[in-house]
């Protein structure tokens, strides 16, 4: 039995699926399904009983588990230890980020990381849905607000304002609101996700809480393409101001309605378990930190708003 078998072992527990093991080890099923063949052989045991629709442990599958993942564990922590003794970053980070973010801020931010820290390799997975750490073959996943799972480990990278952006050419033909109240009679764009479009945008204004039901003829999942209609002219669109900033500071954008503030949020960057916290994860989240920090520096020293 090789080492290499055990950790199929421990994803095909995690997945009830060798399909699904081996697609998060980036190996062929065959492959695992020899793995796990290969540990069973050597045991002497059947570590899952097999049916047509799953699989699932076995009593002695049970036992083992425990004691074969606290052995994996302790063998990565000593490499790790011996790595950190010679100041050694390496691995993969398999990382989730969410689409416009991740496609114009953080791809270029990744790539100055790389540079720095040779060692390291990434796989990228972009999206604005949530992840399903114990079902996608991610390792982290950046995404705006905190965490609502316990069972995760985050840190929050900054906060982040929100904002109402439209081009100058928009606001010339169909006028600026002076109001949220008066966003019913514009275009806005809209964003979608799991079937459900957010059309109702919240504001505050000396602890006034306004909240307004728009409309508009666009509308997609993808928030990279929520900002590309908005800077094309075609209506206005409620944002992250990380998503909008480098359209704001190329002045492609203008904010609007600043004196009334649109609910913030915040980004975080989440681990589903403390071991998948390693140097290069907390080298990551400080490059994040300083990046985020610069960007928002840069659009308060505009004046385009002011950063908290």
């Amino acid at each position: 039995m090789l080492l290499e078998d055990l950790n199929v072992v421990i994803n095909v527990a995690k997945f009830r699926s060798i399909t699904a093991a081996a697609e998060s080890l980036d190996m062929r099923t065959a492959t695992a399904s020899a793995a796990l063949k290969r540990a069973e052989r050597a045991l002497g045991v059947e570590l899952f009983v097999r049916t047509t629709r799953q699989l699932r442990l076995s009593a002695a599958g049970e036992r083992y588990l425990p004691k074969c993942e606290q052995a994996l564990q302790m063998l990565e922590s000593a490499k790790q230890n011996v790595k950190d003794d010679l100041d050694v970053i390496d691995g993969e980070l398999r990382i989730s980020v969410p689409s416009d973010l991740g496609r114009n801020l953080i791809l270029p931010w990744l790539d100055e990381f790389m540079q720095v820290h040779t060692g390291i390799s990434i796989k990228l997975h972009i999206s604005d849905s949530n992840i399903d750490f114990y079902r996608d073959p991610i390792d982290l996943a950046l995404r705006y607000g905190s965490p609502n799972d316990s069972n995760l480990y985050g840190f929050k990278i900054c906060n982040v304002p929100r904002v109402l952006c439209a081009t100058p050419e928009y606001l010339e033909q169909y006028g600026i609101p002076s109001h949220p109240n008066e966003l019913i009679n514009h275009n806005a764009l809209l964003y979608q996700l799991h079937d459900i479009i957010h059309d109702v945008w919240a504001f505050s204004q000396q602890n006034e809480l306004i909240k307004v039901k728009v409309q508009g003829n666009r509308a997609s999942n993808d928030a990279e393409l929520v900002r590309r209609w908005c800077v094309n002219g075609k209506g206005i669109a409620a944002k992250s101001l990380l998503d909008m900033s480098q359209d704001l500071l190329n002045e492609n954008l203008v904010t609007l309605l600043d004196e009334f503030s649109p609910k913030p949020t915040e980004l975080w960057l989440v681990c589903p378990t403390k071991q998948t916290i390693t140097p290069a994860v907390r080298l990551l989240r400080e490059h994040l930190k300083e990046k985020c920090e610069d960007v928002l520096s840069q659009l308060a020293s505009k004046g385009q708003m002011m950063i908290e």
